[in-house]
């Protein structure tokens, strides 16, 4: 079956490498982000709210570092990817020179923030796509769960 309507035919393995990390990564991250929120609920679930005043910073602190950890997964699956040929490759005014630069563009994504200032080009766009999709994702996620834990926690404070 032809299928160069898809993918070039000479870019197929390229394609199917970066379509199967993009899979790996996004569901690595997502129980990632599933065990992070379960270990909370666990770990902050029955507290006295009198007792523990700084419960609500600590669980925000420890959403931030989740996510940090969710973006270098994505960092390094750019980073990585973008060293083997045919991958595509990130244009911008300096392009992606380090590792620094592979972890501000997969923040920049995963936030849907994305200056424009880098922009994948080739067939790692699929990661990109599919980090600022998860990304945004396990943000509301990560609200929602903040604000069932606020409201949990503030409700019972007099």
């Amino acid at each position: 079956m032809d299928m160069t309507w898809l993918i070039p035919a000479e870019q197929w393995g390229e394609h199917a490498l970066v379509a199967f990390s993009a899979a790996f990564v996004t569901a690595l991250v997502v129980v990632m982000h599933y065990e992070g929120l379960h270990w909370l609920a666990r770990h902050y679930s029955g507290r006295a709210p009198r007792r523990d005043r700084n419960a609500m910073l600590r669980i925000i602190f420890a959403l931030l570092g989740l996510h940090i950890a969710e973006i270098w997964c994505y960092g390094l699956a750019f980073w990585g990817l973008l060293k083997l040929p045919g991958t595509g490759f990130v244009h911008g005014e300096h392009g992606l020179d380090n590792l620094f630069d592979a972890i501000y563009l997969s923040a920049t994504t995963y936030s849907t923030l994305g200056f424009g200032d880098l922009a994948p080009v080739g067939a790692i766009r699929l990661l990109a796509g599919m980090e600022s999709l998860t990304g945004f994702l396990l943000v509301t996620w990560s609200a929602s769960f903040t604000y069932l834990e606020m409201s949990r926690y503030w409700n019972r404070v007099e």
